[in-house]
């Protein structure tokens, strides 16, 4: 179905990201996992079955590939889009519309469909993928985890031999990942192609029939999904590997200590257009802490924090800094918000350039230094555009170290990134945490929440029900807020 023999690309202008001497092959119906660290190649495999590569990407390929009996590069682009259906890292470079229903529909009406096949198509898709309430939406006014399910909806509705899915958790919270497998099963006993580039990878431990393992854009190692699981944790986290199970992990092990609060926000209520986001709300901070927020996509978590960094001012209730009252503006200097989506905010051309971009000088050592703990010291003269989504998301949070704000968001900062980049990006959150720096993460990865919050709050139907800290003691109420279950070594014990 898929075929790569001795295949090598690399692209023009750029060092990395590209191809050595890959062959393999997918036959029809395999669920197939391609994993390693960011920047190994991942994304070029798929965009080399999806004619991404060489239709729009320029550079210099050799070798063969084929897909679903074409050889793709000497195939136009529409036709292979009849039978390659691809759902990219970032979803908002693959819309053509600005309404759900619009976008669902958009490859099928390109296919030419009859209007009531393509009403029958997109109701009969909302109805099956159970995002019946994102319909007739505005899709620039749906969370991030919202989109990633249109671009999967819009995929589907085409119903392609093959999905090319690049990381299509990365922004869902943990039940849409749950029905992301569910749907990804469903395809799948259709007897479709599955490829899937992830680096969240428990959800698929049941799913993926192979795994193949990329490094410096070759392929180095290829598993049976039960060989795959008998991969020790430190031979795992050597490779850049995430967790197989998550219910064998424990949060790090730390004194729970509360100094007085230096952030207190008074009865808060936010609203979006008529909607309130959250209502009457109150909560205090210390320095030091990193407190998580969570809850399902669309929750308001987003909002919720650009109201806290004054970019959002629709908003009521008191935000004392310091025993002083502080409005929307005065907020702004005190904080800086790393987007989730930070292609937004990457403007330099370069990755050095970026990371003091803006800021009264910078101090060029902590610029140095902050690259290195990263590790984009390799990419430093690269533009940020050419990086991986896991480099890019790794320049954002670069920036925040460099700017010396007191209160720092990042929201979704480990989106993308591989085991290496989360475990860095959680070391520097630490390292501005014992600086007294106050840290609030928009996050759906419990991974992160173990290894570097203090304490999260659940943001649900316009309340904070949970607020906890993040210790072993609490273990049994942060899995169910997850939905995590115990281990499988547990169930047995």
């Amino acid at each position: 179905m898929i075929v790569f023999e001795n295949v090598s690309f690399t692209y023009t202008g750029q060092e990395g990201g590209g191809l050595r001497d890959v062959s393999l092959t997918v036959k029809r119906g395999e669920c197939v996992l391609l994993c390693g660290r960011s920047g190994c190649g991942k994304t070029t495999v798929t965009r080399l079955i999806n004619g991404l590569i060489p239709h729009f990407y320029a550079g210099t390929l050799k070798g063969r590939v084929a897909a679903g009996n074409m050889e793709v590069s000497e195939t136009p682009m529409y036709r292979i889009a009849d039978s390659i259906g691809s759902v990219f890292q970032n979803p908002r470079t693959q819309f053509f519309n600005t309404d759900t229903d619009s976008e669902i529909a958009f490859g099928i009406e390109n296919q030419g469909l009859p209007p009531d096949e393509l009403k029958r198509r997109v109701e009969e898709t909302a109805l099956k993928l159970g995002i019946r309430e994102l319909r007739g939406r505005n899709i620039f006014a749906l969370s991030g985890g919202e989109k990633q399910k249109i671009a999967f909806a819009s995929v589907y509705a085409m119903n392609p031999d093959i999905y090319l899915l690049d990381e299509p958790s990365s922004n869902l919270d943990m039940k849409s990942i749950k029905e992301l497998e569910k749907h990804l099963r469903l395809i799948k006993e259709r007897g479709k192609t599955i490829l899937i580039v992830e680096h969240r990878l428990y959800y698929l431990m049941g799913l993926a029939d192979r795994i193949i393992y990329l490094e410096d854009g070759a392929v180095t190692a290829e598993y049976t999904a039960d060989d795959f699981l008998k991969l020790s944790e430190k031979v795992r986290e050597d490779m850049g590997l995430r967790a197989t199970d998550l219910g064998r992990l424990l949060p790090e092990k730390r004194v729970e200590k509360r100094e007085a609060p230096t952030l207190d926000i008074g009865n808060l209520t936010i609203r979006h257009k008529n909607k309130v986001i959250l209502d009457k709300v109150s909560l205090q901070a210390s320095r030091g802490e990193v407190i998580g927020v969570v809850g399902h996509n669309g929750a308001g978590k987003t909002t919720f924090v650009r109201a806290l960094c004054g970019l959002h001012t629709n908003c009521e209730g008191q935000f004392i800094w310091e025993g002083r009252l502080r409005n929307a503006k005065s907020r702004l200097k005190l904080s800086y918000l790393v987007m989730q989506d930070v292609n937004y905010q990457l403007f330099a051309e370069t990755v050095e350039k970026e990371c003091s971009l803006g800021i009264k000088k910078p101090d060029e050592q902590l610029v140095q230094r902050t690259m290195d703990d990263l590790g984009l010291t390799p990419y430093k003269t690269r533009h940020p555009n050419t990086l991986s989504g896991g480099q890019k998301q790794r320049t954002a949070v670069a920036v925040s170290m460099v700017c010396r704000k007191e209160i720092l968001v990042f929201d979704e900062p480990t989106s993308g990134l591989d085991y290496d980049g989360m475990a860095r990006v959680s070391g520097i959150i630490g390292k501005l945490a014992a600086m007294g720096k106050i840290i609030f993460i928009v996050t759906h990865d419990y991974e992160l929440v173990l290894k570097a919050c203090t304490r999260i709050l659940h943001l649900d139907e316009g309340e904070i029900p949970e607020d906890l800290s993040v210790l072993p003691e609490n273990l049994l109420k942060l899995r169910d807020l997850f939905g995590v279950t115990g281990s499988s070594m547990e169930e047995k014990v």
